[in-house]
C-alpha cells in the first residue's frame, strides 16, 4: 500500500474509537434529579468481596436494624432467621454466631469495620446502614449517633458521603410525605366494625395491580443502588391502601404498617434481607440498565421482593374482604403459604422483571412513592 493510500485510510481510525465505548451509561448518569440541587449518586466500582468482608457488611447492618433498640420479639427473630438463610445461601457459617454477638452486644463497630480496606466497600457498608435505619421511617437520635460512630469509624469525610447523604434524604422525604390518608382524616368504615363491604371489587382487576406491584419491587430489587430498595416498602403500603380502599376501607399508613406487620413482614428485617441477597448475589455497584440481561441466574436470586410483595397483596385481598376478622396467627400462616408458590412464580416472570428493572431511573422512582 502507498504512503498516500496510509494517509488517506488514517482519519478512519479515531471515527471507530467511539463504538468500544460502552453505549449506555450507568442509570444515575441519565436519571432526572428529584430537584435541582438533588446529585445523584453514581455506583461504586470495588474490588469483590471475600466472604470475611461479606460477613462483616452484613454484621454492621445487623448492627443497624437494631441501633434503635425498638425492635420487638417477631423482628428479632425474623432477623435470625435471615443471617440464617444468608448463611446457607452464601457459604457464610459464622452469620448466625454473628447475629448473636450483636444482639447480646458482644460486637463493636471498631471490629466490624476492621476487615473493609477497601474505601468502596466502606462506603457501601456506610450507605446500606443509612437505608436500614431509615427504612422504617425518619432516624431516631439512637439511629444518627449510631451512623455518627460508623461514619467514624470507616474514615469517612464529607466528601465522600455528602452526595449520597442529600440523595438518600430526598428519598426519605418522599417516603414520609407518600400519600395514603392521615389518621385523623379518615372517614369510619364499616368494615372496621367487621361487617363485610356490600360490593366486592374485581378479583381480576385486583390480582392484576398486585402482580403489577410485584413486578416493580422486583425490578427495583435488581437495581444497584443501595438506596432503591428503601422504595419497596412504600410501594408495598400503596399497594394495601388501595386493596382496603376497593373493598371500602380507607387505611392511614400506621394502620397498613400494623397490618404488614401482623403479616410477619419486618421493614428493617426485610430491607436486610434484600440487601443481604444482592450483596451475595454480586449486584450492588454493577452498572444496571441495559446490562442487567447479563446477569442471568443471579437476578433468578434477587427478585426475593416479587415474592414478598404478590403474598402480601393476596393476603391484603383475602383479610378486606372477609372484613378484617383474621386473627395475627392466621395472617402470618396465610402469608407463608403463598409465599412459598410466589417464589415459583418469580421465576416464571423474571424477564419482565429485568425489562421494568432496564427502564427504570431515579425520578420515576420518587414519582411512584409520592404517587405522581
Amino acid at each position: 500500500m502507498t504512503s498516500k493510500a496510509k494517509q488517506e485510510q488514517a482519519p478512519k481510525t479515531p471515527r471507530r474509537q467511539p463504538l468500544m465505548r460502552p453505549q449506555a451509561p450507568p442509570i444515575c448518569e441519565a436519571s432526572p434529579r428529584a430537584s435541582p440541587s438533588a446529585p445523584i449518586h453514581c455506583p461504586r466500582r470495588e474490588s469483590p468481596m471475600n466472604l470475611q468482608q461479606q460477613q462483616s457488611v452484613l454484621t454492621i447492618a445487623m448492627l443497624a436494624a437494631f441501633a434503635d433498640g425498638a425492635k420487638d420479639d417477631t423482628e428479632r427473630e425474623e432477623i435470625r432467621r435471615i443471617a440464617q438463610s444468608l448463611a446457607a445461601d452464601g457459604n457464610l457459617p459464622d452469620l448466625p454466631r454473628l447475629y448473636q454477638d450483636v444482639l447480646l452486644r458482644r460486637t463493636s463497630l471498631q471490629a466490624a469495620t476492621a476487615a473493609l480496606q477497601d474505601p468502596a466497600h466502606r462506603q457501601l457498608a456506610y450507605e446500606m446502614a443509612v437505608c436500614v435505619c431509615d427504612v422504617d421511617g425518619q432516624q431516631t437520635p439512637a439511629e444518627r449517633e449510631f451512623l455518627a460512630a460508623l461514619k467514624q469509624a470507616l474514615q469517612l469525610g464529607a466528601q465522600q458521603t455528602t452526595a449520597f447523604d442529600q440523595e438518600e434524604q430526598a428519598l426519605a422525604e418522599a417516603l414520609d410525605n407518600a400519600g395514603t390518608p392521615t389518621r385523623s382524616a379518615l372517614p369510619v368504615a364499616a368494615a372496621a366494625q367487621g361487617t363485610p363491604p356490600s360490593a366486592t371489587p374485581h378479583d381480576a382487576e385486583l390480582d392484576k395491580s398486585i402482580l403489577n406491584y410485584a413486578l416493580l419491587n422486583g425490578a427495583l430489587e435488581l437495581l444497584p443502588q443501595s438506596w432503591a430498595s428503601m422504595a419497596i416498602i412504600p410501594l408495598q403500603i400503596k399497594m394495601v391502601h388501595a386493596i382496603g380502599k376497593a373493598h371500602g376501607v380507607e387505611l392511614d399508613r400506621g394502620h397498613i404498617k400494623e397490618f404488614i406487620a401482623a403479616a410477619g413482614v419486618g421493614m428493617a428485617s426485610q430491607y436486610v434481607e434484600q440487601f443481604g441477597r444482592k450483596l451475595l448475589g454480586g449486584l450492588l455497584g454493577k452498572v444496571a440498565g441495559k446490562t442487567l440481561g447479563g446477569l442471568g441466574g443471579a437476578a433468578t436470586g434477587m427478585a426475593f421482593s416479587f415474592a414478598t410483595t404478590y403474598a402480601l397483596g393476596q393476603v391484603a385481598k383475602r383479610y378486606y374482604a372477609g372484613g378484617r376478622t383474621m386473627d395475627t396467627a392466621l395472617l402470618r400462616d396465610t402469608f407463608q403459604s403463598l409465599f412459598g408458590p410466589a417464589k415459583q412464580m418469580q421465576t416464571q416472570y423474571l424477564p419482565q422483571i429485568r425489562q421494568k428493572a432496564a427502564t427504570l431511573d431515579a425520578g420515576q422512582i420518587m414519582a411512584m412513592v409520592r404517587g405522581a
